[in-house]
């Protein structure tokens, strides 16, 4: 016994995690971030402070300034480390800053003059959703090297920006590459170190190739979608996204299952995908019997290897730099010496790019490599001590310790809390590896042998099939995710209830009342929340769906059927509203008019769901719009028909009548719009008026032609988002107890217009707005109407 004692306690040592530099690490972190948002000046002051009372510190420790006590000599230079921390990052990001801020820039940026830049390619150019009717557009992350203002002054880089582009000439550029381009300056949203931002409707024009490393990459990359090509869509999109970071073919819904189900991560490149490929290496290695050196050699050209083919932009070097560290810890098996290593890790990373501060996929990086090396070891060695077998408690402890210590950070951005992360992302793991180093020799493979690589990516689409299997399980499952506090206040809140239950779970009558509430909760709330969790509101009977600026609204037939009428602009908005309200069928789609932010979102609708029968006006303009919901109708077996005034359906409560156009309209100032469908439905003896985006011209058609009983509703869906070009009268007829207000946030097109709010309120309307209430649902209440937002208590609408 008393041999072991000393081996005890050597143990104890070593399992006492390092933190001497985890100081030094979150200080130079916080004060980067902090640089971010203050101006020079104020930077520099922190940075002096700083600095005094590090030097004041340490001539104290060194007894110079008097003789340091105990408490000094324990704690002291970790105080000197925090302090260095603040200075080195106060330091560097005012010195960026600065560069930001150079006044020859600025002045070309309030000016808003046009300019000619000359620009290096920072990243790869990535679509984004403009505004509903507007072209796509392409982001590009570019240094500025050389600006030219109209009258021929030239301010001299670098300074970093981004190119917001609207021509496809864009899309092929590489990271590295140089080009030249025309646009505008204007200001950026701040907290970062971007500069400008250039808005061009040009070509660019190139000057030279990018890098071989670049060009490489590129043509490993394209082989790689070459031979995912003859995959189903879902797999066939995901896959690339999984191994190299290229999502440009991942479906929107696979891409907001995983966002639903905390698995976000594994769309895009990151430290997991990085060990995942040198641990590979490493076991081949180890198989083959190498030695330590050739084993690490293979590893770092492994390593070099993989991070050319997903491009070396920030976020891969990044994500190499950390799944470096956690393999690391894996394969030396010295958790101790790994923290210190992450840390330092941290304090380069946060010295050479201070953007890196301020970038959610950074914390969410070193939130999980730190919860994978402080608290994954210690739960699946009591996991272990447990009986629960070696795979399944590493299987086990690595998720869940990732998850809490990413929690918070997740929590501040999504304002939730999720309860299918764990298991999802549990449920994902035995399915990442496979998938991740198939399709690294799919890619590798492909510009020699296209056959083997296709063979191979169809191997790697299994695993990726289970992923989006679980992603789409996980998302469909009610209360999967609770609200929670957003904001730094909601992350620091979570962070704080973690630390203390860590700390509670130290004990073992903690743990019991820990395991007790929980046991609780998962009985009583979770059920509670999925049988009676207040939306849909009893007796229902029109929901607007929050899509952003576009139109969703859905009548219900029955427990899990509705008929849908318009789409949204996008399909994850419309699809998520009608997961919230169970509708798993829709024996009805009605599209008003084809305008993309009544259609765009019409897959959607078809997103796991039986969908009987489309209809929409006769007048099938823009062409773009009617071909997209025609080619959705026919892929689900469900052809777009034309209807016309007085076509009718009835199925369960609800009953359709057209009323409008009562004739095509020409030559008005919207023809699609003033040839909107105009639907008149009753729902449990409520009448509830649709209209689309009939404007005056359509409305005045419908007073002259149609008799005031069919106009006459008890709900009306207020026109084209709350648009000026409204008919007073035809207000006046509908009467409207309820008007529900289908708009986005912050739009630019004035939606709602002010004074008709005014009409509608003066007029006797309860007016409610998607863009501040969320989804709105219209309630019948015995023989009264009421209005309940989602989350809200219901209210008499008069």
């Amino acid at each position: 016994m008393k041999g072991r004692r000393p081996l005890d306690g050597d143990a104890a040592g070593r399992d006492v995690p390092d933190l001497r530099l985890a100081g030094l690490a979150v200080a130079a972190w916080l004060a980067a971030l902090a640089g971010l948002h203050l101006t020079v000046r104020a930077t520099v002051w922190v940075a002096a402070v700083a600095a005094a009372l590090a030097l004041l510190a340490g001539l104290h420790l060194c007894g110079v300034l008097g003789r340091p006590g105990v408490v000094a000599r324990r704690y002291g230079w970790i105080a000197v480390a925090v302090l260095l921390g603040v200075l080195c990052g106060a330091a560097a990001t005012g010195a960026r800053v600065a560069v930001r801020d150079a006044a020859p820039v600025r002045a070309l940026v309030t000016d808003r003059v046009p300019v000619t830049a000359e620009l290096v390619l920072r990243d790869d150019p990535r679509p984004i959703r403009g505004a509903p009717g507007r072209p796509p557009m392409l982001l590009v992350r570019v240094d500025l090297v050389r600006l030219t203002g109209p009258d021929g002054a030239r301010v001299t880089g670098p300074v970093r920006a981004l190119v917001l582009a609207t021509d496809p000439a864009w899309r092929p550029l590489l990271p590295g590459q140089r080009a030249t381009s025309r646009g505008r300056l204007s200001a950026p949203r701040g907290g970062d170190l971007t500069a400008a931002v250039l808005s061009t409707a040009d070509p660019p024009t190139l000057r030279g190739d990018a890098s071989w490393p670049q060009r490489a990459a590129g043509v490993l990359r394209a082989g790689l979608q070459r031979a995912c090509e003859p995959l189903p869509d879902a797999p066939g999109g995901l896959l690339p996204g999984l191994v190299v970071g290229d999502t440009s073919r991942l479906l929107p819904e696979v891409e907001e299952d995983f966002r639903a189900t905390g698995m976000t991560h594994l769309n895009a490149v990151s430290g997991s995908n990085v060990a995942i490929v040198v641990g590979a290496v490493l076991l081949l290695a180890r198989w083959a019997r190498a030695g330590p050196r050739t084993a690490a050699t293979l590893c770092v050209l492994a390593l070099v290897g993989f991070v050319i083919l997903v491009r070396p932009s920030p976020s891969v070097v990044r994500a190499a730099a950390m799944g470096a560290i956690g393999l690391a810890a894996l394969a030396a098996g010295r958790s101790r010496s790994a923290l210190p290593a992450l840390a330092a890790a941290v304090t380069g990373l946060v010295l050479f790019d201070p953007d890196l501060a301020g970038d959610p996929g950074f914390a969410l990086s070193v939130c999980a490599t730190g919860g994978l090396l402080l608290l994954a070891p210690g739960w699946r060695d009591a996991l272990r001590r447990r009986g629960v077998p070696a795979g399944l408690a590493e299987a086990l402890a690595v998720p869940a310790a990732a998850q809490l210590a990413c929690g918070p950070v997740i929590a501040g951005l999504s304002a939730t809390v999720s309860l299918v992360a764990v298991p999802a992302n549990l449920l994902a793991v035995p399915a990442v590896a496979p998938a991740t180093v198939l399709g690294v020799l799919a890619a590798v493979l492909s510009p020699v042998w296209p056959g083997g690589a296709e063979f191979l990516a169809w191997l790697a689409s299994w695993p990726a099939r289970w992923l989006v299997a679980v992603a789409a399980y996980g998302a469909d499952l009610p209360a999967g995710n609770l609200p929670w506090a957003g904001g730094v206040a909601g992350a620091l809140l979570l962070a704080a209830a973690s630390v203390a239950l860590l700390l509670a779970f130290r004990r073992r009558r903690a743990r019991r009342l820990i395991a007790v509430v929980a046991v609780a909760v998962v009985l009583g709330a979770v059920p509670v929340r999925l049988l009676a969790s207040g939306w849909p509101p009893r007796g229902w009977v029109v929901v607007a769906c929050a899509v952003g600026q576009g139109d969703a609204v859905v009548l219900p037939i029955a427990a899990g059927r509705a008929v849908v009428v318009d789409a949204g602009p996008e399909p994850s908005g419309v699809d998520a509203c009608l997961r919230r309200l169970r509708v798993r069928e829709v024996p009805l789609l009605v599209v008003s008019h084809f305008h993309v932010d009544h259609v765009g979102g019409v897959a959607g609708v078809f997103r796991g769901r039986r969908v009987g029968a489309v209809v929409g006006p006769s007048w099938a303009e823009p062409p773009y719009g009617a071909a997209q919901v025609r080619d959705a109708a026919r892929r689900a077996g469900a052809p777009l028909s034309p209807v016309q005034a007085g076509w009718r359906w009835r199925a369960g409560a609800v009953d359709l009548v057209a009323v409008g156009p009562p004739y095509p309209l020409r030559g008005s100032r919207s023809d699609p719009n003033n040839n909107s469908l105009v639907l008149a439905a009753t729902v449990g003896g409520v009448r509830i008026l649709l209209t689309g985006d009939a404007e005056t011209e359509e409305q005045r058609a419908m007073l002259e032609t149609t008799p005031a009983a069919e106009i006459r509703a008890d709900v009306l869906k207020v026109a084209h988002h709350g648009s000026a070009y409204q008919a007073p009268q035809f207000l006046a007829a509908v009467r409207p107890a309820v008007a529900l207000v289908c708009v986005g946030v912050d739009n630019d097109y004035g939606h709602p217009n002010a004074g008709l709010l005014d009409r509608l309120t003066r007029g006797g309307a309860r007016v409610l707005r998607t863009d501040t209430d969320g989804d709105i649902a219209a309630v019948r209440i015995g023989a009264g109407l009421a209005v309940v937002k989602r989350g809200a208590e219901s209210r008499p609408s008069r």
